[in-house]
């Protein structure tokens, strides 16, 4: 991984067709809700396809918590649809057949020169695609379990969301004095919040 791509940092704005063939750029998925980034290896690797089926039935939570997920793997748009599709996935896969992201993060899985696939990270990012945290996939292990990322959005939410206690006064306070603003979703209107849940965020942008 570049050494520039630490916890803190803001991670490179990435703009990628998705599973329609779609442009989408990391910051419009995001919005202002935190970010999962799953780079993977691709429809070959069973451990991905692992991965993905506990993220299927995790995003049930993400998606009541306010939180986006996205998968980025080097398939072909047809290969990238069929994993999706095949794990039963409903968020956004994005396709980097011409490895940009492979080359930008350095992240060349050199041990595998025939599928030349990247090194699997799943990135846990706060919003403005500041980075939080970083799992190194290579082995199993090392990706995060739902647990993981479950207590890594709990300290992220709390850190970020004003709101997050009702019985701080202060947050009282704020509510009683009519600046609704601090309040989730912070200015946007909810048609905005579930349109973009749904993936169509260009309109607002």
């Amino acid at each position: 991984m570049r050494a520039d791509i630490v916890p803190g940092a803001t991670f490179p704005d990435y703009q990628l067709p998705d599973h329609t063939g779609t442009p989408r750029k990391l910051s419009l998925l995001q919005g202002i809700d935190p970010l999962i980034v799953m780079i993977g290896r691709g429809i070959y690797c069973p451990k991905d396809r692992q991965q993905l089926l506990q993220l299927v039935e995790f995003n049930r939570q993400l998606a009541v918590g306010f939180v986006r997920l996205v998968t980025i793997t080097t398939d072909s748009f047809m290969l990238s649809n069929d994993l999706r599709l095949g794990v039963g996935a409903d968020w956004p896969f994005l396709h980097d057949d011409k490895r940009v992201v492979q080359q930008d993060l350095d992240i060349a899985e050199y041990t595998d020169p025939h599928n030349n696939p990247m090194i699997p990270h799943t990135i846990v990012l706060e919003p403005g695609l500041k980075i939080y945290k970083i799992y190194n996939g290579y082995w199993y292990w090392g990706r995060p379990s739902t647990a993981d990322l479950h207590a890594d959005l709990r300290e992220i939410t709390q850190r970020i969301r004003f709101d997050w206690d009702l019985s701080d006064p202060a947050v009282r306070a704020a509510w009683d004095a009519g600046e609704k603003n601090k309040f989730y979703p912070y200015g946007a209107s909810w048609k905005q919040v579930f349109i973009r849940m749904a993936g169509a965020v260009d309109q607002f942008e």
